[in-house]
């Protein structure tokens, strides 16, 4: 099996069937960590107040267990920081009390035990326990699986999500064919007796008047079990619409997460190429690419301090009008990079219409109506300006763009400032 990386992890609970299946890829995960340490879910019934049954994944299958027991045994500051949480709380000297309190396998050495709460819909829903060896020396298992548990949170959401709306369409049905038993079978019996009471001469008037009577009470107690039970089919029809925008929101975080995880992988393939290459052409590339493509810009320059004084050069660039070649000069102060580079101010344009004045917008190889123009700056010093435009599939840059613009360009910066990339490059290039 190939190692587990966050991102297979994310794709593996994404196509996860159930919780089981996502429990097992979790634990997958662990086994490239520490093959030594034991993963467990113990489910939380909030009503109860209970950790009521543990599943406990191995070989590709998870084991039910039930546990039965309350969450107050726990002591008040380890609950607290479980309950809220995002993440593990270490047990400590007490690691082997609680381990074997919740039914884990025991360990010769006491072991570690680290307990972590995932919350749904703002409360409680299960803990997640993770049951480590003593290391004397070398970094926490619970400390290098975090990221992995967190990814883990939002699976759980979606499942517990949709256990929700099933047990809540559930509920509707039995009331619904409750109320419905109940109306027919009374309606039966009061039918019967005003039969009976028609058909027999004996029976006076008095008692069927009251038979009547009978029938119209049984009829508006149905009709009241019948509002009732709408009543419910609302409550259930909001708390779907409330689930659906929980799920929007999680979607949104799950991009977000992936966006993250790419632009951190990135930035290592740039660090990386920094501390193996010694072409300098070879580094200005990783450094273009590395903000091109995590912000998925068709068109992106990055220019550097030019010997000559007030002076920048294009050190870089692609997807530009092929009569821009690189080692072209730009005066600090004119045009966009210039601005920007004289002002150490980022710029952002979401709609060219608004900004006709910019010359960056004077030929046709602009397909989009939005760029970004940032200073590289280190030390107090200007390194250079990246622009980026013509966002993919004619995506338009926004103000929030400009975090992940500032964490790139700090690391352009870093590289080219340590690599002395302004100068060695200007003569490869053989700049005009």
């Amino acid at each position: 099996m190939a190692p587990r990386t966050l991102a297979s992890l994310a794709h593996a609970l994404s196509v996860a069937p159930d919780l089981e299946a996502a429990l097992v890829a979790l634990s997958e995960g662990l086994v490239e960590i520490d093959r030594s340490a034991h993963l467990a879910l113990v489910r939380y019934d909030g009503r109860r107040e209970m950790l009521a049954d543990r599943l406990t994944p191995h070989g590709g299958r998870v084991k039910r267990t039930t546990v039965e027991t309350t969450f107050a045994h726990l002591p008040p500051v380890v609950r607290a920081a479980v309950a809220a949480g995002g993440q593990f709380v270490d047990l400590g000297e007490q690691s082997h009390e609680y381990a074997r309190l919740l039914g884990l396998p025991p360990m010769a050495d006491g072991g570690l035990l680290a307990l972590r709460g995932v919350r749904f819909d703002g409360a409680l829903a299960a803990v997640i326990s993770l049951y480590e060896p003593r290391k004397i020396f070398g970094t926490r298992a619970s400390e290098r699986f975090a990221p992995a548990v967190a990814l883990f949170d939002l699976g759980f959401a979606r499942f517990a999500e949709r256990e929700a709306r099933e047990e809540a369409v559930r509920t509707l049905e039995d009331v619904t064919q409750r109320v419905h038993g109940e109306y027919d079978r009374k309606l039966a019996v009061l039918e019967q007796q005003l039969s009976q009471a028609r058909g027999t001469g004996g029976v006076d008037a008095a008692r069927a008047v009251a038979l009547e009577r009978e029938a119209a009470r049984a009829a508006e107690e149905a009709r009241r079990a019948t509002r009732r039970a709408e009543a419910v089919e609302h409550q259930v029809m909001a708390a779907v619409g409330q689930l659906e925008t929980a799920h929007i929101e999680l979607h949104r975080r799950s991009e977000a997460l992936r966006q993250k995880t790419r632009t951190l992988y990135l930035i290592d393939r740039v660090l990386t190429l920094d501390s193996t290459t010694t072409d300098a052409r070879q580094l200005v590339d990783g450094l273009l690419a590395l903000v091109g493509d995590d912000m998925q810009a068709q068109r992106c320059s990055l220019m550097l301090r030019a010997p000559e004084p007030g002076m920048l050069y294009l050190a870089a660039a692609r997807g530009v009008a092929p009569h821009v070649v690189d080692g072209v000069r730009v005066r600090i102060g004119t045009g966009v990079a210039g601005r920007v580079a004289e002002s150490r101010q980022p710029i952002v344009v979401q709609d060219v219409a608004e900004a006709q004045s910019h010359p960056l917008l004077g030929d046709q190889y602009f397909t989009t109506g939005s760029f970004i123009s940032f200073p590289l700056v280190y030390h107090d010093e200007l390194v250079g300006v990246v622009n980026l435009t013509n966002r993919a599939r004619s995506g338009v840059f926004i103000e929030e763009d400009l975090e992940r613009v500032r964490l790139l360009g700090l690391v352009i910066a870093i590289v080219a400032h340590n690599a002395r990339l302004a100068d060695r490059l200007v003569d490869t290039i053989g700049a005009r």
